[in-house]
């Protein structure tokens, strides 16, 4: 009797390859962690990311770090040169006024479109976040800070009833994270900021919706305003040092 021949597999038919539990968890751990240290300055523009650095500080593998680096470019807040490698994002002045001149036609728009009054429960949900917010403020807690700011933001904008333009404002308000960084670590700026988040609340309640429309307009100028400061400051000294040489 003649035997038959196994077909012989190929290793990867002998051991498939197989996903790592919990990558997606483990991505979106390492670029939300990242995510917050370029907004609160901790990774400064044109910065590099390693690679190798990330792996061991998240214990990751290096394909998973790789996904990493993919989703912080997905969010805007890196770009990726040749021959140097993923960098915080930076961005000129000019593209800093054309990225917040979008930021304002989106949110002044969303402003419009709340149907005031607004329902007792969506207010009483704003005022909660807010309360967060300046307890996170108060205690110096500044990675609390920037996750309830964006929770109000993303609550008060929700509230014009339309998904794809609060798509849009999350998309665009993520892409100037790098900017915001310059006014996030002063006590003056949060202050501001809890105090405009607190008259954009009186606002809701007191059903004036030219006074939203405007508050959403002027929230936006420090923080960019901070970011062409210290962009020129930055410029104008290495300029300075330039002429010494």
């Amino acid at each position: 009797m003649k035997s038959v021949s196994t077909p012989q597999k190929t290793p990867a038919q002998a051991q498939p390859a197989v996903r790592d539990r919990d990558i997606d968890m483990n991505v979106a751990r390492a670029a939300d962690t990242l995510e917050e240290e370029i907004v609160l300055g901790v990774l400064h523009p044109r910065e590099r990311l390693v690679e190798d650095e990330l792996c061991e500080r998240f214990a990751l593998k290096r394909h998973v770090a790789r996904l990493v680096l993919a989703e912080l470019e997905q969010r805007g807040l890196i770009e990726r040169r040749k021959n140097v490698g993923a960098l915080v994002k930076s961005y000129s002045p000019r593209e800093v006024m054309e990225l917040y001149s979008v930021r304002e036609i989106l949110e002044t728009n969303a402003a419009q479109r709340i149907a005031l009054p607004v329902a007792p429960e969506q207010l009483a949900e704003l005022v909660e976040i807010q309360k967060t917010h300046d307890t996170a403020a108060q205690a110096g807690n500044l990675r609390a800070v920037f996750r309830a700011n964006m929770d109000f933001h993303h609550a008060l904008f929700a509230l014009s009833d339309n998904q794809a333009l609060t798509e849009a404002i999350r998309e665009y308000e993520r892409r100037t994270h790098p900017i915001r960084s310059a006014s996030l670590l002063f006590p003056h700026y949060l202050e501001k900021a809890r105090s405009e988040h607190h008259a954009m609340l009186e606002a809701l309640a007191g059903r004036d919706q030219l006074r939203l429309v405007e508050l959403c307009r002027e929230h936006l100028v420090p923080a960019r305003d901070a970011y062409l400061e210290a962009y020129h400051r930055r410029n104008g000294a290495t300029v300075g040092a330039k002429e010494k040489q």
